[in-house]
């Protein structure tokens, strides 16, 4: 897994950190409190939470799409959007070229929107 957006803010960061462990699949490598912070480094992942600033919309590339889903709902996650093709890459510039792109939204334990990525081999 691969953030294209590595900052998460949070208003309750226990909640928060016991989703990303889930989701990663791995703990934090390093947590400072105070300030709040929480420091997630996986595979080339940098995530980096840190308490009480606005929600916000943040994508990561997995590899396989529905079954990050499938594995989430089995935890309690709310399940915004089933996985679903957005379009396929005509070009190199967002993605393999060919490949389909292949979205879910789910919410994570602050309510913040998470966008979940896949590409793979179109057909």
């Amino acid at each position: 897994m691969r953030a294209v957006q590595i900052a998460q803010h949070a208003a309750d960061l226990p909640r928060a950190t016991a989703f990303y462990t889930d989701l990663l699949g791995a703990p934090p490598v390093a947590s400072f409190d105070p300030p709040g912070l929480v420091f997630f480094d996986l595979d080339g992942l940098r995530l980096l939470l840190d308490r009480g600033a606005p929600p916000a919309l943040h994508y990561y590339l997995v590899d396989d799409v529905a079954a990050t889903v499938e594995r989430l709902r089995a935890d309690g996650t709310t399940i915004e959007s089933e996985p679903h093709v957005i379009f396929t890459h005509q070009d190199d510039r967002l993605g393999p070229a060919g490949a389909e792109e292949v979205h879910a939204f789910v919410r994570d334990t602050e309510g913040n929107l998470v966008g979940l990525i896949e590409h793979r081999p179109a057909g």
